[in-house]
């Protein structure tokens, strides 16, 4: 039997998460980055998992065999940092270079506050995700 994926689209609200993050300064930038991604790619948020907010969705099969469902970007404000969840932006140097203050691991990109980057670039770096998943995962 397939395991099931975790991390689901799920009907929770978006605002009603965003109201639980306790500290007032990371509710406030996620709730702009939010409002950013979702006006720049013009996909609704919606929650992913309990902690995830999610823009669009791709279907992907590994060789594997196993598949799924996930976010095309994704954010979450995690305890450390706002996780930012990007594909191939690690390829992206020169982006990243002009980004301003953050950190890498894996396919995540993470950030302390939104002044501490340019927003401008981040949104460049969002196209790429998205470019690079609808190529890689073609419907």
């Amino acid at each position: 039997m397939a395991k099931q994926n975790k991390t689901t689209e799920t009907e929770n609200s978006v605002p009603d998460f965003l109201k639980t993050i306790k500290d007032e300064k990371k509710r406030s930038d996620c709730s702009a980055l939010v409002k950013l991604i979702s006006t720049h790619t013009k996909l609704k948020a919606k929650m992913w998992g309990t902690a995830i907010i999610g823009f669009g969705s791709y279907h992907y099969v590994y060789e594997s065999g196993r598949e799924g469902d996930a976010p095309l970007v994704g954010l979450s404000p995690r305890a450390n940092a706002i996780t930012l969840y990007l594909s191939g932006v690690k390829d992206k140097t020169e982006l990243l270079k002009k980004l301003g203050k953050h950190k890498l691991g894996g396919g995540c990109l993470y950030i302390q506050k939104l002044e501490d980057i340019d927003t401008a670039i981040l949104t460049k770096l969002v196209d790429h995700s998205i470019k690079n998943l609808t190529s890689k995962y073609p419907d």
